[in-house]
């Protein structure tokens, strides 16, 4: 309940899921019930992925309502985002939990290398990419969000913050871009898991807990707005 609030508050004041926080969570709350070691990481990510579901449509409707989202880059990057977020299903599947241990590191440690050292004049240009650049990065913010069960807001800002978009616009464009990006990931981790049923704990679909979604979804849900304001 605890990781639910600060997770709504995380969604509602810097666009982003929150998995950050849920994922570590999960894994201690999953291995203290015993999860198999081979697919406890999965659950945790497609259990995360499905919980930010229902902050980020929050988080994205409270700051569209102010009038802050920047529709083209929604719609340049939704696509190739889930197609990313399908590449990070299939590998989740296949794919020993040491490595999405390590995606998580790795992607968590650059997030926080940013958060940590970065400055606001850090700019690579002050208008977005070609077509073809942000394809990519749309790309790689739903791939990196599948490995992590993030919903790539913090990720998406990042990039956004360093083409000259004002931040406020940059974090209400990534909350929307976590709506599309956190459905696909839980329906895809729900398929990538079935062929893994029996290892998994009762009242799972796929690598997705429904009890994990039911003790902390409603309440990061109701505190996201909050964190918008």
């Amino acid at each position: 309940m605890g990781a639910g609030v600060i997770t709504g508050l995380l969604a509602g004041l810097f666009g982003v899921g929150g998995g950050a926080v849920i994922v570590p969570v999960l894994f201690e709350v999953f291995r203290m019930l015993d999860v198999p070691d081979a697919v406890r990481m999965q659950l945790c990510i497609g259990t995360s992925l499905a919980i930010i579901v229902p902050t980020a449509v929050r988080s994205y409707r409270a700051h569209r309502a102010k009038g802050l989202v920047i529709p083209q880059v929604l719609r340049s990057w939704t696509v190739p985002a889930v197609a990313g977020v399908a590449v990070g299903s299939v590998t989740a599947a296949l794919a020993p939990g040491g490595i999405l241990k390590l995606a998580f590191v790795l992607i968590a440690g650059t997030i926080g290398a940013k958060l940590l050292v970065g400055r606001e004049d850090w700019v690579l240009a002050r208008q977005l990419p070609e077509r073809f650049a942000m394809t990519g990065f749309g790309f790689l913010v739903g791939l990196a969000s599948s490995l992590m069960g993030i919903s790539g807001g913090s990720l998406a800002t990042m990039v956004l913050t360093l083409y000259g978009k004002p931040i406020h616009n940059a974090v209400a464009t990534s909350a929307g871009l976590g709506v599309p990006i956190t459905i696909a990931g839980t329906l895809g981790y729900m398929l990538a898991g079935l062929p893994f049923q029996a290892a998994l704990p009762s009242l799972s679909i796929g690598f997705v807990s429904v009890i994990g979604v039911a003790m902390i979804a409603p309440i990061s849900s109701y505190v996201a707005p909050f964190g918008a304001t």
